[in-house]
């Protein structure tokens, strides 16, 4: 098993394929951040203040139910987190996910999908999340880097 493990969150498959591509690219292991309750395309429009991914954001303390909790964190040292940004963050229940498990010690390097926005200050809106774990500075990956330009980044 690699001491390297990208785990992502995806709700319409653009984070699992560059999740996939990293995790090929450096060597890494694979986890999937599953919420208990799939998102739906209605739950996912954020024109509908009513919706529930907007609820959701809306509230900083939301944290959705996760499907399972059976990530072996404790057999990493370097851990990707990847989500799409949703208003300007990460989904909270990537929140929930890091939350779940002891992080210290470990580092914790986010990357974002998005059409266009950047992945923002991830200190505010991860690093709480895992405390005692050491945050690099979040990437966005829009699926079309090159595998070299992506291995730098990923092992600088």
């Amino acid at each position: 098993m690699s001491k390297t493990l990208v785990t992502y969150f995806t709700a319409s498959g653009v984070t699992r394929k560059a999740a996939e591509k990293l995790a090929q690219t450096i060597g890494a292991d694979l986890y999937e951040i599953k919420p208990a309750v799939l998102y739906t395309q209605a739950d996912l429009d954020y024109m509908n203040q009513n919706s529930r991914s907007s609820v959701e954001m809306k509230d900083p303390a939301s944290r959705p139910e996760l499907a399972d909790k059976d990530a072996n964190i404790a057999a990493y040292d370097v851990i990707y987190v990847g989500y799409p940004i949703w208003w300007g963050v990460a989904p909270h229940v990537v929140n929930s996910f890091l939350e779940a498990y002891d992080f210290r010690g470990k580092t914790v390097v986010p990357f974002a999908t998005s059409g266009g926005s950047g992945v923002g200050n991830v200190q505010t809106y991860i690093a709480p999340s895992v405390p005692g774990a050491v945050v690099k500075e979040g990437k966005r990956l829009g699926g079309t880097e090159d595998a070299e330009a992506l291995k730098v980044w990923a092992l600088s």
